[in-house]
């Protein structure tokens, strides 16, 4: 059986809403879409620190694994160090990303060795590869702009990178706005809007 891992990548900055406290919505942000991985079933969930971050580490399942890196590669290497045949990478400012699109990713890895959910906007929401990562990967990481066309152009044949639906991250106040209300869960966010 394919032992997979999803790891929330949890970085430093977060589109805040007028009058929040910056760090409280941050961690609402990281809780939010840490709840969509640890609620998937035939993964095991990771939460990845770039660095101390007691805060966004307390928010975790008792058991879940915590991994400091300094980025998307190396994160990649961590998770194939525990076990990880294929793993995705998600970044930490997707609150209300419909776990379906994570299957989506896992899926496309039966044809490609990396699969991709670009953000609006720019770069990735998140990531999916077998493991060991391939090295073209590189120093790409989620935030790069133009991820995708850039994995595409380092892999050098069609069909190594898997593209899967896009979807939205919170790193400008406008990104506020495409959080969709009917979607179930991200609860945390959601109060913090006023929105129940």
């Amino acid at each position: 059986m394919t032992a997979r891992f999803v790891a929330v990548l949890a970085g430093r900055e977060v589109a805040t809403p007028p009058g929040a406290d910056p760090a409280e919505f941050r961690l609402a942000v990281i809780e939010d879409t840490y709840e969509v991985v640890a609620g998937l079933e035939f993964v095991t969930p990771v939460l990845a620190l770039t660095d101390d971050d007691d805060d966004a580490a307390s928010i975790t399942w008792p058991g879940t694994e915590i991994v400091r890196t300094d980025g998307l590669r190396a994160l990649l290497d961590a998770l194939t160090g525990l076990g990880a045949d294929q793993a995705a990478v998600v970044a930490h400012d997707a609150p209300d990303l419909p776990p379906l699109l994570l299957g989506k990713l896992f899926r496309a890895l039966g044809g490609g060795e990396v699969a991709i959910c670009p953000a609006k906007d720019g770069g990735l929401v998140a990531l999916a590869a077998r493991l060991p990562a391939a090295p073209w990967i590189g120093e790409i990481d989620l935030d790069t702009e133009d991820a995708p066309s850039r994995l595409r152009a380092a892999a050098g044949r069609p069909g190594a990178v898997r593209s899967g639906p896009g979807w939205h991250r919170l790193r400008t106040p406008r990104d506020l706005t495409r959080l969709d209300p009917g979607l179930e869960g991200w609860d945390n966010t959601r109060i913090l809007l006023g929105g129940g």
